[in-house]
């Protein structure tokens, strides 16, 4: 029985004896099928090609198909090109130096961030939404639009930091950081934390020039 793009011929055997010596004239040999109990006069060579591009196109289905379950699960965290290469959400990436770096629009998501390292980094766009950022070095960074949505932010180096933009809802807590310098121009604060910012706001800003009592709408 031979399957051909979803048709079932019963072929006859030939014997080797039949078969013309020359492969070039084995293309024209006839073979005689049944096809749904019709008899079939068909060339070897077409039938034979006929079969070969089936079974090419169901081992390419198949190969598509496997390849789907091999995708490493990491990659779902890995932005790749201006995303960076590493997988930083849901981490503990305590302590780890990330300053200077270009993370544009980077996953922190989840992660716990004690101590990190950002001093100066391009983090524009990045998400620290519901992170533990305990301690860590912000200074002189590009947050402009970064969102810091229940985050704990507390005791965080922010001085001449770049927060405009950023998103800071929920129960994000600046409570005992430096802010000397950061520029919170069109950051979405609570009463509560405006209010305590603005007791210890001081500085300008050296890229944007602009003031910090002032960014925070300080009366």
């Amino acid at each position: 029985m031979v399957i051909l793009s979803n048709v079932s011929y019963l072929c006859s055997k030939p014997s080797l004896s039949s078969l013309p010596s020359s492969p070039s004239s084995r293309s024209h040999f006839i073979i005689r099928c049944s096809q749904e109990g019709k008899e079939v006069v068909s060339p070897l060579g077409s039938l034979l090609w006929s079969l070969g591009e089936d079974i090419s196109k169901r081992s390419l289905l198949a190969l598509v198909s496997a390849s789907l379950f091999f995708v490493d699960p990491a990659l779902a965290f890995k932005g790749g090109g201006p995303y960076g290469q590493g997988v930083t959400r849901g981490q503990d990436l305590s302590g780890k130096d990330f300053s200077g770096q270009t993370l544009i629009r980077q996953d922190f998501k989840t992660s716990i961030l004690r101590q990190a390292n950002f001093k100066g980094a391009k983090l524009l766009g990045a998400s620290f939404f519901d992170a533990d950022l305990t301690g860590a070095d912000l200074s002189e960074a590009d947050l402009r639009g970064a969102d810091f949505s229940l985050a704990n932010v507390t005791k965080v180096n922010l001085t001449n930091a770049n927060l405009e933009g950023a998103t800071a809802t929920g129960n994000t807590s600046f409570k005992g950081s430096d802010i000397t310098g950061a520029d919170f121009t069109d950051v979405p604060l609570r009463d509560d934390q405006r209010a305590y910012l603005c007791k210890i706001a001081d500085g300008v800003n050296a890229t944007t020039g602009n003031a910090t009592r002032d960014t925070l709408l300080c009366n």
